[in-house]
Order: C-alpha cells, then sequence, then structure tokens
C-alpha cells in the first residue's frame, strides 16, 4: 500500500517560507531576525505562486526560501544575541535599583561579538569581496561624513571609524594608482577602481553640512555598516 502523503511537505509550500513561521522556527524577535537576514546576506523572494507557497492562503506575507532559514538554525549569533537581551535586563534592573557600582560593573563586562565567520562565510575568495566591495565604500564614506547625533546610532567612535577606513582605502588606490575615473555629479564625485582586476565603483558626498533626515531608519543602516566596517578591516 503506498504511503499516503502529507500536505504542504512538497512543492512550493516546501520550497518558501514565510516570515511569520520563520520567526515561530528561530524563535527571535522581528528585529533580531532583520538583523541576522542583513548580515547572513538572506533576502526576500517572490514565489511563482503566492498561493501555493503559503498553503493556499492568499494573506500578502513575506517570503523566504526555507534552505536560508534552516541555515539560520545553527547561526552562533542567535546565542548573542539573546544574551545580549538577558544583559540590558540585568543592567535595567540594577539601574531600577539605583545599584550604580553593579551597573558599572555590568557594563565593563558587557558581551561582545564578532561578525569576522560571517565575512569569511560570504566571501570564500578575496576577489568575491571586492566584487561586493560598492555597497561597502558608498556606505562608508557617507557615514563618515555624518554628524554625531546624541541619543542615536551615529555615535562618535562609528563615524570616527569610517573615517579612518575610508582615508586608509584611498591612501591604497593612490599608493597603487589604480585609480581609472572620476565623476562629478550632483549626489557627490564618482570614483571607479581597478583592483586586483576588479572595477570598483563609490560616491563620496561633498563636503558640505549634513542634515540628517528623520524618514530614515538607521537601525537597518546602521546593521549594514557594522558588517560593512568588519568587512573593511580585514
Amino acid at each position: 500500500m503506498a504511503k499516503i502523503k502529507k500536505k504542504h511537505t512538497e512543492g512550493a509550500s516546501r520550497t518558501y517560507t514565510t516570515r511569520n513561521r520563520a520567526l515561530k522556527k528561530l524563535q527571535v524577535s522581528l528585529q533580531d531576525f532583520r538583523r541576522l537576514c542583513i548580515l547572513k546576506g538572506i533576502y526576500p523572494v517572490e514565489p511563482r505562486s503566492r498561493k501555493q507557497a503559503n498553503r493556499g492562503s492568499t494573506k500578502l506575507t513575506t517570503f523566504y526560501y526555507s534552505r536560508d532559514i534552516q541555515l539560520l538554525l545553527s547561526e552562533p549569533l542567535i546565542e548573542k544575541f539573546r544574551a545580549h537581551k538577558v544583559f540590558l535586563r540585568k543592567l535595567q534592573h540594577a539601574l531600577g535599583k539605583d545599584d550604580l557600582t553593579r551597573a558599572r560593573s555590568m557594563d565593563t563586562n558587557r558581551p561582545t561579538y564578532t561578525l569576522n565567520h560571517l565575512v569569511v562565510e560570504r566571501y570564500p575568495a578575496f576577489a568575491d569581496a571586492l566584487r561586493d566591495l560598492d555597497d561597502g565604500l558608498c556606505m562608508m564614506f557617507l557615514f563618515a561624513t555624518m554628524p554625531i547625533i546624541k541619543g542615536e546610532l551615529v555615535t562618535g567612535d562609528i563615524v570616527n571609524e569610517c573615517r579612518r577606513l575610508s582615508t586608509e582605502f584611498m591612501h591604497y588606490v593612490i599608493h597603487t594608482r589604480a585609480l581609472r575615473k572620476v565623476f562629478l555629479s550632483i549626489k557627490g564625485i564618482y570614483y571607479q577602481a581597478e583592483v586586483q582586476g576588479q572595477p570598483i565603483t563609490w560616491i563620496v558626498p561633498y563636503q558640505f553640512s549634513q542634515r540628517v533626515p528623520t524618514d530614515v531608519d538607521f537601525k537597518v543602516m546602521a546593521t549594514f555598516l557594522q558588517f560593512y566596517r568588519t568587512l573593511m578591516g580585514f
């Protein structure tokens, strides 16, 4: 007797998964899920049939490849994010009780993590990293000219590090004579250099006073910048 197949175990419903199912499977918040997807390079996809992928439902939702979500299950950053949340709760508890000595001690031993393993995972070869360096350089030069915003994610340490990394890259381009093209536009100055046979194009904003827009989600940009800072530091 043939084995009865269960519904939604083959086809599009198995290839794709919704964001809500991914959150339930990973046991993370929506904010942490977005950070994980940005850092791991996982992006939403559009299935051919949204109804089949959503198990017969026509509700609007976001889809991801099921294999990508399966890879996130073994990502060590999930435990780091959870440990950071526990640390924040303990720190708020200490501050609520006005235990400043304990709060200072906890802040000194704040849990940290690095993204070095993600850079090696996403770019096995140096040429792969060079091909994906355009966006990282554009964001690095943008934040190098940003004013420091108190209470926001644009801190002085981040701005100074972006300035250092962008300056070091420009010195490398000058030293190796890799610059090929320069173009002036309204947005800024476009540069194109050739590094180990790979063309790299980026834009540098003009040195004017920057007005920080209020309709920009700096949390998303800060997550991208966190990865690009690690990439540029290699």
